[in-house]
């Protein structure tokens, strides 16, 4: 009698975004998959790898393949392969287009695969991938990097269009299938928020991206059910493909950060304030937000009057320059000796997910990020939300008026968007970190959902019966090769 064939090893090829917020969420989803046992291959180029690669040292069995990004290309500068090194967001089409060109490379390097790629995960802005995965008989998952109520807005806005009932960018309008919420244009950016949207290369990039996204087998989300709920059923309802949470995916990372072999000034910094009983504000807009200067010092005049603790972090020294800010002249002599003692400024990179969950740090100024959300909460820490761009604004609605997880600095005259002055950023950070009643409640919100967001990534919880049934779904669908 012949024996069984041993069951077939699932192959997931991964293929993020050459941006660091696309990127590190995805590297996390190959350390999930790798703890069921499948063979994970990462697709990059060569000044994107060695992060990765740093990134998943110790983990075994995920293989790295470096493709060639394209060169000469119009509006890209030579050598620049990552979104967070681009001189400016108006470099950001030209880079998203030509990373088309990359596709015979990428299913040359398929062809050599052992065992034979499964399933392939790419980012919504590498829509080409659903063509290759095609042309080999597999299914292809979109992941998008906001949570599921900004991608379920964005399906929405595109499809049912109802902003174009209203002529002016903050006037409020019903959002249909949700008669609890109104939103205004500018929660959102052109040409999502187009009363008319013009034909043209990015409007037919958008609808590109939107197409692969339909026709793909489903979404991965890194976010949790128990938090998303609502969002997550009207999609899989009456939008699809099926959506998958599948985090807070930071929670996949290694179970504690590694020792390091000397804490740096801003750790040390932390452990004192915490011996003290004095909670730290923690400051960071990520690496792509372009800030005017008069806002930088807006921000800095509120947390000096604030008389709260902080550790502000400008690592946004290139978008800064594209605002004509020289960070030199704003982080002065004079502003640090001011705050001293209470403040401390740091211009590197830091351990973000290591501060978020210090004890120390009791609160979060943020640019509304999805990452930074999902570390926040995984940390407990509740979020003052300063969006500035794409699905920031979106993410900050979320945030504060559906999650309940934090407030929200307002810009002056009544927008969501513009310049908003040192006496907000003072007064909603006083709220936060010194006992108000608002922020209070916040606080006990993000308990919730920090320890709703841990069960839903332990073994039954939520996120990881997901990635079982993602896994055995995946290896029942049949795809025609093309």
């Amino acid at each position: 009698m012949a024996a069984s064939p041993l069951p077939r090893i699932p192959h997931f090829v991964i293929f993020p975004f050459m941006a660091q917020g696309h990127t590190i969420p995805l590297i996390y989803l190959a350390r999930l998959l790798r703890r069921r046992s499948a063979a994970i291959t990462i697709f990059t180029t060569a000044a994107n790898s060695p992060p990765i690669r740093a990134t998943l040292r110790g983990v075994d069995g995920v293989s790295v393949v470096e493709l060639p990004f394209p060169e000469n290309i119009d509006g890209v500068p030579p050598g620049v392969e990552n979104v967070d090194k681009l001189p400016s967001l108006s470099s950001f089409f030209p880079f998203v287009k030509s990373t088309k060109l990359m596709q015979n490379s990428f299913e040359q390097a398929l062809e050599t695969l052992d065992p034979p790629v499964s399933c392939i995960v790419s980012d919504v802005f590498l829509d080409w991938t659903l063509r290759s995965a095609r042309r080999f008989g597999v299914p292809r998952l979109c992941f998008y990097v906001t949570g599921q109520f900004s991608f379920t807005m964005y399906q929405i806005f595109l499809r049912e269009r109802p902003h174009a009932a209203v002529d002016s960018l903050d006037e409020p309008f019903p959002v249909p299938g949700f008669p609890h919420l109104t939103l205004t244009r500018n929660d959102s950016e052109p040409p999502f928020n187009d009363t008319e949207p013009s034909a043209g290369p990015f409007m037919a990039m958008v609808f590109e991206h939107m197409e692969s996204v339909r026709m793909s087998q489903g979404v991965v989300v890194n976010s949790f059910y128990e938090m998303e709920k609502r969002y997550v059923d009207h999609w899989n309802e009456n939008i699809g493909p099926k959506a998958y949470c599948l985090g807070p995916l930071c929670l996949a990372a290694a179970a504690a950060p590694p020792p390091l072999p000397e804490k740096p000034g801003y750790i040390r910094f932390l452990d004192e304030k915490l011996e003290l009983g004095e909670p730290v504000l923690y400051v960071a807009f990520g690496s792509q937000g372009e800030l005017s200067k008069e806002q930088f010092e807006e921000i800095a005049k509120g947390l000096e009057q604030s008389e709260v603790s902080f550790l502000w972090v400008l690592r946004t020294a290139a978008a800064a320059a594209n605002s004509g800010l020289d960070l030199e002249e704003f982080d002065s002599v004079e502003f640090e000796e001011r705050v001293r003692g209470r403040g401390v400024v740091v211009k590197e990179w830091v351990d973000q997910v290591r501060v978020l969950r210090h004890g120390g740090v009791g609160g979060f100024l943020s640019h509304a990020g999805w990452n930074s959300f999902m570390e926040s909460i995984c940390g407990g820490v509740p979020v003052i939300a300063m969006p500035f761009v794409a699905d920031q604004h979106l993410n900050a609605r979320f945030v504060v008026e559906e999650a309940g997880a934090g407030l929200r600095v307002w810009p002056r005259g009544g927008s969501v968007r513009g310049l908003v002055m040192a006496e907000e950023v003072e007064r909603k950070v006083r709220e936060l970190m010194m006992g108000g009643e608002e922020g209070a409640e916040v606080r006990r919100k993000v308990a919730e959902y920090r320890d709703a967001a841990w069960h839903a990534m332990e073994e039954g919880g939520s996120s990881m019966l997901t990635l079982d049934l993602l896994i055995h779904e995946m290896g029942t669908i049949e795809i025609a090769k093309t």
